[in-house]
């Protein structure tokens, strides 16, 4: 017979830690990606919602209340992802698992039925508090179930899918507004993530707690039976070993010891993160009004703002499908390159695209080039800092400073999106399209030049059987 710390069961004769794959782990990363997937998706419908309301409300939405609309989710999102990191901590992941899904469809319906500006201020609030949550408890499920060798590739698999939730409700909304003959049906782009949380929470209705979290609680044979579920009856939980010193000490080193024994570690992953967040959600958020702005979504000015809008979105799914295609090439790369010279040369060349489209759009050149600048810039953006600076916190803090130091590179990248979504309208109407182009290149830069400078000192290279240029 057993008790809460050893398992009641018959230990199984496969090893959690160094298993192969099954579909076990598969599933998962899928569910747990979903996620990640409405996350990006709730920052593209954001992006098709603005243009339209600013069409329905009269006078036009001024720049500083669109940055609000823009960055309102992306605040709920920051302040969600403490708090439901909290509670899980205490309560468990399970619950908020499916509460977090559940929140998102209560949100977006009501948002749909009563939608005066104030009431969508605040669902957006609270859709954005629900991807916060998401964000909190995807990587964690996913590491605590993969083997060894692939929790690091699965944590980025999770991270790229956001790039298909761009896509999907890309494709979705295309489709849905290109038959409007006016902008007043936009609350219908709400039930898109009314749906897609619906779907999530009924893939976690059976579902088991997150082994990790009873384990650190002492209920081993708890533990024993969720990885069962997952895994398999053959599978077993890797031998208890006690809290190694490092880990027993962390909570007696104070706030200021670990800022002062960091210094280079939060610069390295904080400031980075950033540069990368207003490019990925400033610049993501407000891409079908940049495109419209830019003059590229092959339509006269004097064409309706709705064709316009219809044709922006239209680009914007090529554009998502670059980020995926971005993602994937990161991901063939994770294991095999560098993670320090991804970050830089994903930096410095979605800096170029950036500049090969200011380029084209003040010498006016052919619509293709700057197109091909955009291009460039997301797919080397998602191949490079979009997926490395999520993954370089957890390699570069001692175990004792890890929680923390994760923590605190996060809520700096936050604070980049939330800025870069709130400035980015605000910058188009003080200099229009090329004030933007030019303090997010600037920003491209600054990120890569951080990544360059620090890298080596705070991530050395480990010794790989893989080409020179690789690392």
């Amino acid at each position: 017979m057993g008790n809460n710390n050893v398992s009641t069961a018959a230990r199984g004769n496969v090893d959690m830690a160094t298993m192969p794959l099954r579909w076990g782990h598969i599933r998962v990363v899928i569910i747990a990606s979903m996620g990640q997937l409405i996350g990006q998706g709730l920052a593209t419908l954001v992006g098709v919602v603005i243009p339209l309301v600013e069409i329905v409300i009269h006078p036009e939405l001024s720049a500083g209340m669109q940055g609000v609309l823009g960055c309102t989710a992306l605040i709920g999102r920051t302040i969600g992802a403490f708090v439901f990191g909290k509670l899980s901590d205490r309560y468990g992941y399970l619950f908020f698992f499916r509460f977090c899904p559940l929140l998102m469809v209560i949100a977006s319906l009501t948002a749909y039925f009563c939608h005066p500006l104030p009431v969508l201020l605040v669902c957006l609030f609270f859709m954005g508090f629900s991807v916060g949550g998401e964000y909190s408890l995807d990587s964690d499920y996913i590491s605590e179930i993969m083997p060894e060798r692939w929790k690091l590739f699965m944590v980025g698999v999770a991270k790229a899918s956001a790039s298909v939730g761009s896509v999907i409700v890309a494709i979705i909304c295309f489709f849905m507004i290109r038959t409007w003959t006016s902008a007043l049906p936009w609350p219908k782009l709400l039930f898109i993530m009314s749906a897609m949380a619906g779907a999530i929470l009924l893939l976690r209705i059976r579902f088991a707690q997150s082994p990790g979290w009873l384990l650190s609680k002492g209920k081993r044979a708890q533990a024993e039976k969720a990885v069962k579920y997952f895994l398999g009856n053959d599978v077993s939980l890797p031998p208890a070993t006690p809290d190694s010193t490092e880990e027993a000490s962390a909570a007696k080193v104070s706030f200021g010891t670990f800022l002062s024994r960091n210094v280079k570690r939060i610069i390295f992953s904080g400031i980075p993160w950033a540069c990368e967040g207003l490019g990925v959600y400033g610049i993501g958020i407000f891409l079908p009004i940049l495109i419209m702005s830019l003059g590229i979504d092959y339509l006269p000015p004097s064409a309706p703002r709705l064709a316009h809008i219809v044709n922006s979105v239209e680009l914007t799914i090529w554009l998502s499908v670059i980020m995926t295609v971005g993602f994937a090439a990161g991901l063939l790369l994770l294991k095999k390159m560098y993670h320090v010279r991804m970050q830089t040369i994903g930096f410095f060349c979605a800096a170029a695209g950036l500049v090969l489209l200011f380029v084209a759009y003040r010498l006016h050149l052919p619509t293709w080039i700057a197109i091909l600048g955009f291009m460039i810039f997301e797919l080397f953006l998602n191949a490079g800092p979009h997926l490395i600076t999520f993954i370089l916190p957890t390699q570069i803090y001692p175990v004792a400073d890890r929680g923390t130091g994760v923590g605190l590179s996060a809520a700096i990248g936050k604070l980049g999106a939330v800025a870069g979504a709130f400035f980015i309208p605000v910058l188009l109407k003080i200099g229009g399209s090329s004030l933007v182009l030019i303090v997010t290149i600037v920003a491209m830069l600054a990120g890569g030049i951080i990544t360059a400078w620090l890298g080596r000192q705070v991530l050395p290279p480990t010794p790989q059987k893989v080409h020179r240029w690789l690392l």
